[in-house]
């Protein structure tokens, strides 16, 4: 999955890419992305929260430019608003990755009724204080609690498990270190009975120093992902990713010859 940024503040800068949507899209397509991830309103550690009317504005005629594009690409939009949902799959969006697992009481009923993917995400706190949160006694333990009672949220509004993208959040509500427990029992979230989306790219757990200089620890902490059985990889790196997944892949196939 490439992400693909509308927003001025993004932390990872190269990742804006401000009214130039199609070449953005046409370039993660051509390094071999399967999903394209559109987003209007930054989650950052810090971010401002945008007004639903005001990411609408920003996102949709990016949408409707790159699904006019590319007809055939499986788009997905990063939103917790409810009204951007409806009207991101009236514009041809396919999945909804709400970043706050059904935290709009009027999302859950969307996406039960539209029958569209649904990425459905752990977090704590709010996304302007959330660095600040203390640390977590257990964190592999709160992200799994978390992570069931999203997923039964879902399934008792009607959406099906068949829907649901589980993803455990890494860095919203979990302070840097707090992280490495979760990636290290990520295998203990298939328990949940729904695919596994993990977003590492470029965070700030992953080392020191900018964001510009995390993709060899992005890559490592991606390719561990993937052997703990992660379905999919959300990430502003696509042809590098597909190259460490292509070894993370030959490993499983070794693995069970």
């Amino acid at each position: 999955m490439a992400i693909l940024n509308l927003t001025p503040d993004s932390f990872y800068a190269p990742s804006r890419i401000d009214d130039k949507y199609v070449e953005a899209a046409h370039s993660a397509l051509d390094q071999g992305a399967d999903i394209l991830d559109l987003g209007a309103e930054s989650t950052r550690p810090g971010a401002l929260s945008l007004s639903p009317a005001d990411e609408a504005a920003r996102l949709l005629p990016a949408l409707a430019s790159v699904r006019r594009a590319f007809p055939d690409a499986l788009l997905s939009i990063d939103t917790r608003h409810a009204s951007t949902a409806a009207a991101a799959l009236d514009f041809g969006a396919d999945i909804i990755n709400d970043v706050t697992g059904l935290g709009d009481p009027a999302m859950a009923p969307l996406l039960a009724r539209t029958g569209c993917g649904a990425i459905l995400m752990h977090h704590r706190g709010e996304f302007a204080t959330m660095h600040r949160l203390p640390d977590l006694a257990d964190p592999l333990a709160t992200v799994l609690a978390g992570l069931a009672a999203i997923r039964d949220h879902a399934t008792a509004a009607g959406i099906t498990l068949d829907q649901i993208t589980l993803d455990p959040g890494f860095g919203f509500g979990k302070n840097l270190d707090q992280n490495f427990p979760v990636l290290a029992g990520l295998d203990q979230l298939h328990t949940l009975g729904a695919p596994l989306l993990v977003g590492l790219s470029r965070k700030s757990f992953l080392g020191p120093g900018p964001p510009e200089q995390r993709l060899p620890a992005t890559l490592a902490a991606s390719t561990a992902a993937l052997l703990a059985g992660a379905h999919i990889l959300r990430v502003h790196d696509v042809a590098a990713t597909r190259a460490a997944a292509a070894i993370a892949d030959r490993l499983l196939a070794s693995s069970h010859l």
